[in-house]
């Protein structure tokens, strides 16, 4: 079994008022100058804006413990922004009108001077996925063939309709103001890892990404790490729905390399029509349609959802995960995403606070399994 862990970007909000609060780096100095090693072998960082917190799960082999470490981590997470009087929520945007704080790192400070107001309305956070991958060339064969079910995985996800203030109207807002960025979004198919080296050299030459790091794909052969990096989910609400959707990221990654050695071509579909893809995927999530991959026509998003399921159901039945992941799409499938809670929490509340409050109680959901690790 491939081992796969993950990365939650967090909002960090006011213990009280759940307003945004722009303490993330003290935050972080704070937890580090404690000293403490959490049991699970989670790491803290800030990100971009002061209002985010960002932690790094440990590699897992299992659903169940994967289950385990993000809640872990999400309860890690909240002793850390307790730390300045704040919360750790599981939101990809901020609802309210306040702006962001830039941390002031150099780097920070060239990506706000380099991109200006989208670096600096870029309060945004993502899931991403790390899968073990044997060799970069198994990596780009992966990336090849699973970027067809990325609108899946992004619909799955989506849990961010709420942009400075207003709905957006979107499901996954997150993912349009990420795609702002120039290296943002899918790739084309690239055949083979030094195709792919040549891909991110041609980018790099050009001189509009910073450096390696800001070369932000949907999914990408990880620098640091021999894994596939899937980063096109918005971050979940609940623990239980992000363990699981990093459990159909492992599978579909072991099936794409599974047909790779079978010489199984990937679906020749151009970028331009991914994008489009995409964008309905942001603007729908599960509650429309999406296009299915394999006719090029949009059907019920459930209806792709399914595909995608049966793609990957030999997969989750080796690995004995099967009835757990199906479970939790049919409940998603059902009664909506991230984006449709919200908004219900906003009918019923009649402000941006009641949206708040309800996606941290979603957030520290089953956080008392978890908070042995802080």
């Amino acid at each position: 079994m491939r081992t796969f862990g993950v990365e939650e970007e967090l909002l960090l909000v006011d213990a009280v008022t759940l307003d945004p609060l722009p303490a993330g780096e003290w935050a972080v100095d704070l937890h580090e100058q404690a000293g403490e090693s959490p049991a699970g072998g989670h790491r803290v960082a800030s990100e971009l804006q002061q209002e985010q917190l960002e932690i790094i799960g440990p590699p897992r082999t299992t659903l169940a413990e994967q289950l385990e470490t993000i809640r872990q981590g999400r309860a890690l997470a909240d002793v850390v922004a307790a730390r300045v009087g704040g919360r750790a929520v599981a939101l990809p945007t901020a609802p309210s009108t306040a702006p962001p704080h830039v941390v002031p790192a150099p780097r920070c400070l060239q990506l706000v001077d380099r991109f200006g107001l989208t670096a600096r309305e870029q309060l945004t956070n993502g899931f991403h996925v790390h899968v073990a991958v044997e060799s970069r060339e198994e990596g780009v064969a992966v990336l090849d063939r699973i970027r067809v079910w990325l609108p899946a995985l992004l619909a799955l996800s989506s849990n961010s309709p709420f942009w400075q203030g207003a709905d957006s109207g979107y499901s996954s807002y997150r993912y349009q103001a990420w795609s702002r960025w120039p290296s943002a979004g899918p790739n084309d198919v690239l055949g083979s890892a030094e195709a792919y080296d040549r891909y991110v050299e041609e980018l790099l030459a050009s001189g509009v990404p910073l450096d390696a790091a800001q070369l932000y794909f949907d999914a990408r052969l990880s620098r640091n790490h021999p894994t596939v990096e899937v980063r096109v989910a918005d971050v979940c609400l609940r623990a239980e729905h992000a363990a699981v959707l990093a459990a159909l990221v492992r599978a579909l990654v072991e099936t794409a390399a599974r047909e790779w050695r079978a010489g199984v071509p990937p679906l020749p579909v151009r970028t331009t029509l991914l994008r489009a893809w995409m964008w309905e995927a942001s603007r729908s999530g599960v509650e429309g349609q999406l296009v299915s991959p394999r006719t090029g026509t949009p059907v019920p998003a459930g209806d792709v959802v399914t595909e995608l399921l049966e793609l990957v159901r030999p997969v989750l039945a080796e690995y004995g995960e099967e009835p757990a992941v199906e479970a939790v799409l049919t409940d998603v499938l059902r009664d909506g995403s991230g984006a449709r809670r919200q908004r219900e929490a906003h009918r019923r509340g009649g402000d941006l606070r009641a949206v708040l409050a309800d996606a941290l109680e979603q957030t520290c959901a089953g956080a008392d399994q978890g908070a042995g690790a802080a």
